[in-house]
Order: structure tokens, then sequence, then C-alpha cells
């Protein structure tokens, strides 16, 4: 069985983990140490590992990074939208972790690295060379996958559960189940150095989907003005057709 690390396997993390247990043997990071023994319960070999803002020189690589056939690495680092928060002691703590990688590696962003303008959006708009939270990674592992994630939703996280404004704002989401199938077929292609926005192709606005997801009407237009995410190039490239297309339907 090929083994597959996770690196901070928080929500996302976990239903990734779950999804491809029966292929992968699963070896796992978080930075709480009670949630230990529930991914311990999942099956998976669990480390406790934290990235601090502030450089670690105790931090030595993974003891299990040369066994690894893949890792993904799902560590936040870039700051709040429009803030600019130093991160580059937080960085070279997660390279020195990775040590001297050699296999597939992916680094989970998000489609926050794209400016706000009403346009649909695509891979070419931004380059990472252009994003410090993604150029840091590449200049070390040219290998890495980049895969910018769009608004994490599926099973409690609707939009619904939320107190929302901007109601005619049209959304760029993507359920969790769709995020497991890209990285099933990204694994099994090996795919290497590749950008893709990871994005539900449908966007409505905010008001139908929390109307749809109440069971109740709505008699709107949709704006045909807005900042969008393009999917095009996953869908293309990867052949790859997706199980929630429509957020309007992510409860379901």
């Amino acid at each position: 069985m090929k083994k597959l690390g996770i690196i901070g396997c928080g929500w996302l993390g976990t239903h990734i983990g779950e999804r491809l247990s029966d292929r992968y043997e699963i070896f796992a990071t978080t930075t709480t140490e009670s949630k230990i023994e529930d991914l311990n319960a999942k099956g998976f070999h669990t480390t406790l590992a934290n990235f601090p803002d502030k450089l670690d020189r105790e931090m030595k690589e993974w003891n299990v990074a040369s066994k690894l056939d893949a890792i993904i690495i799902n560590v936040p680092f870039s700051g709040l939208r429009g803030e600019q928060i130093p991160m580059n002691d937080k960085r070279q703590n997660l390279l020195n972790f990775l040590g001297d990688y050699k296999g597939q590696l992916f680094l989970i962003s998000s489609t926050g690295v794209y400016p706000e303008i009403d346009k649909d959006l695509v891979e070419e708009n931004k380059s990472p060379n252009e994003v410090e939270s993604e150029n840091f990674i590449l200049e070390r592992f040219p290998q890495t996958n980049i895969l910018r994630l769009a608004g994490l939703m599926g099973g409690q996280r609707l939009l619904k559960n939320y107190n929302i404004s901007n109601l005619d704002q049209l959304v760029n989401h993507i359920h969790y189940a769709d995020i497991c199938s890209v990285f099933e077929k990204m694994l099994e292609n090996n795919s290497q150095s590749k950008v893709y926005n990871v994005v539900a192709p449908i966007h409505p606005n905010k008001e139908e989907v929390i109307n749809a997801q109440k069971g109740l009407p709505y008699s709107g237009e949709r704006t045909k003005k807005g900042r969008t995410i393009s999917a095009e190039k996953l869908i293309k490239e990867l052949d790859f057709e997706f199980l929630y297309p429509d957020p309007r339907y992510f409860h379901l």
C-alpha cells in the first residue's frame, strides 16, 4: 500500500484521509495533542507538529518523509486578506520539516490570491511566482502542485448556517467531496507542477444558495457582474466531472 502524508490534518485533511485510506496508509500531523487519539482511531499515524511564526532551530525533518509517496500541505502561509504578516520563519520551519523530499507534493492554497475585480479569473491571471505564499515552496520543490481552493463547504458547512451579508454577491464555493476527487485524480496521474483552481463551476448568488438550502423559492434575478473563479483548466486537463457543480445543492 502506498503512503500519503497530510501536514495539517484538520477538517479538510481528515476528509481527504478518510476518502483515500483504502488505498493509502495515512500519515498525518496535527497542532493539537487532543486530536491525535481521534485521528489514530481512524487508522492514521499521527504526529504532533507545529510551525510557529518564529524560526524553530530544533525543527527536524519529518521522520517518515522519505517513505511517503505523496505529501499534502494544508497549513496557512499567508495572513488574512489585506494584512501583511511576516511568514518567512514559519515557511522555513515547514521547509526544514520536509527536508530533501523527492516525492509528489501538493500545497493547498486559496482563490483569495486573486484580486477583487469583477471578472472571471483563471490561473494565468496570477502566477505562483507572484504569490509569496506559493512561490516559497516552488523554489525548493518545483514539482509542487498548487491547488487554489474556493470557499470550503459540505456537511454542516452550509451558507444557510452563517450570518451572511451582500446577498446578491456571486459565490465561489467548493464541496469537500470534489476536493477529495481532485486529489484522487492527481495522485493517480502522478501530476507534477500543476496549478488549478478548485471551485464549483456554477456561481449563483448567496441568496439563491441560502434559499435553496432552506427549501425556499428564489424570485430575483442573478447579477451577471461579479468576481468568479474559473474551473475550466481543471475540467479540461483532468477530464474532471464535479459531483457538486452547483453550490445551491451542496446540502443534498
